[in-house]
């Protein structure tokens, strides 16, 4: 049974650090980019590959230092992702981690994890979040892709519509949610029915 409880979080209004620059630190990186752009991220790193450098030249928001972990990085730090292939070290930011309060994700390491990164569909606004509680990331990135093609371009243009519609709405919170159910009931019924034909 997946537990996960899924949260979207403001990276612009907290402190990330990543550690390792390899090509992993850069999966990771450019999935913490494509999805908040502004995220306030320090990387450390030993050894920093060239693409790695490349996709963070000429971000404002991300800052590299070239040189060894150390203790004091975690210090204002909110989430921490670990990028290494070393056990002993892992285990040390794990215990770090634990007893400074701060989340944790170590890549291909579920047991020493406090969060994963799933995969993610976005249309403009729209945003889901899939998870397999660890188990599959190759089911996550089918999944993101069947949703991305099944999923309208003009999805956004609904969301617009319906965040105008309810800021609109007179009433309490319980009659403005029985207003915007009864009109969203057919939904994705008509979705489907109209990429279908």
């Amino acid at each position: 049974m997946n537990e996960l409880f899924p949260i979207y979080i403001k990276l612009d209004q907290i402190q990330t650090l990543v550690v390792g620059a390899g090509p992993v630190g850069l999966e990771k990186l450019e999935a913490l980019i494509s999805n908040s752009p502004k995220a306030n991220i320090h990387v450390v790193a030993e050894e920093v590959i060239p693409e790695f450098k490349k996709f963070v030249s000429d971000k404002a928001n991300i800052r590299l230092s070239q040189r060894s972990f150390d203790r004091q990085d975690i210090e204002g730090i909110d989430l921490i992702i670990l990028a290494t292939n070393n056990p002993d070290f892992n285990n040390e930011v794990r215990k770090l981690a634990s007893e400074n309060h701060i989340l944790l994700n170590v890549a291909d390491k579920p047991s020493l994890c406090d969060f994963y990164l799933g995969s993610v569909v976005q249309k403009g606004n729209l945003k889901i979040g899939i998870s397999t509680n660890g188990k599959s990331p190759t089911i996550a990135k089918r999944l993101k892709e069947f949703l991305n093609d099944l999923l309208p371009e003009e999805i956004d243009q609904t969301l617009d519509l319906m965040q105008t519609m309810r800021n609109s709405l007179k009433g309490d919170f319980q009659e403005k949610i029985k207003v915007l159910n009864a009109h969203t009931k057919d939904l994705l019924t008509n979705t489907s029915n109209d990429s279908a034909n």
